[in-house]
């Protein structure tokens, strides 16, 4: 590749950065606040396995919103299933 053409690319990806910058910062924002919940399911469950209804109360969320991270979470080997707990299974951090 030319000077010249390394140039050209390097003007490209300013003016797109430019362009995108607003979707580029919710995108950094939303990874910034998933990466919080994460954590703070992972404190949650660090002293012992607990339901989706005690998993949310510790990380102040709506249930159904901490049942998709669970289930995100178990699928990537994070949490796993533990034993049932009345009508809810418990869980637990895999690794």
């Amino acid at each position: 590749m030319s000077e010249k053409e390394k140039k050209a690319n390097s003007s490209a990806m300013k003016v797109l950065r430019q362009e995108r910058s607003e979707t580029i910062a919710k995108a950094r924002a939303a990874v910034k606040e998933q990466s919080g919940v994460i954590k703070g399911i992972r404190e949650a469950l660090t002293p012992a396995p607990k339901t989706i209804p005690e998993i949310a109360e510790a990380v102040s969320m709506e249930t159904e919103q901490v049942l998709q991270y669970i289930s995100t979470l178990k699928r990537y080997g994070i949490v796993g299933e533990g034993a049932k707990d009345g009508d809810y299974f418990k869980y637990e951090l895999t690794c």
